[in-house]
């Protein structure tokens, strides 16, 4: 499995994942980059994204929506900070209540740092989300983000081979 260490944080209202996959940093960088390969892995395998708006810019806005086995739709936003091809980029990723991709101001948002780097042959990826309060995170943690990311996370391997 790719993901090779999880933790976090709630003094510093942080949860770190960590994974290393088998391609070089620029392939890990073109599945985010991509809207029909970012769907094959954000979103645990039993809930698959699908991008309805994806600009990987600084000043762009993602939004996407989770479909659950019981074909429910969960909404979702990024908000892109920076871009630094191919090594990674910072957004705001937060929850949406309807189709319109409306802001949902009770649940948290967390700022992300996701970097890509050259390690052992192929690529060490950092993911960091930081959120506002201790609670802020401790609300994402019961939802199972922890489990759920890990198990998107684990997906990239299986694309990037093929």
């Amino acid at each position: 499995m790719p993901v090779t260490d999880v933790s976090h944080d709630l003094d510093t209202r942080t949860l770190t994942i960590v994974a290393d996959f088998n391609g070089p940093p620029k392939r890990i960088w073109e599945i985010y980059a991509d809207p029909r390969q970012l769907e094959r892995i954000w979103g645990p395998p039993t809930y698959p994204a699908t991008f309805v708006d994806h600009d990987l810019v600084p000043g762009g806005r993602m939004n996407y929506y989770m479909t659950s086995p019981e074909d429910e739709r969960f909404y979702g936003y990024w908000e892109v900070e920076t871009v630094d091809e191919p090594s990674g980029f910072t957004f705001d990723d937060g929850f949406a209540l309807d189709e319109e991709f409306t802001k949902n101001p009770d649940l948290p948002v967390g700022k992300n740092v996701f970097s890509f780097a050259e390690h052992d042959g192929g690529t060490r990826a950092t993911y960091v989300s930081t959120y506002a309060t201790a609670e802020a995170l401790q609300k994402v943690l019961d939802m199972g983000v922890v489990e759920g990311a890990s198990s998107a996370i684990n997906q990239i391997d299986d694309l990037v081979a093929t």
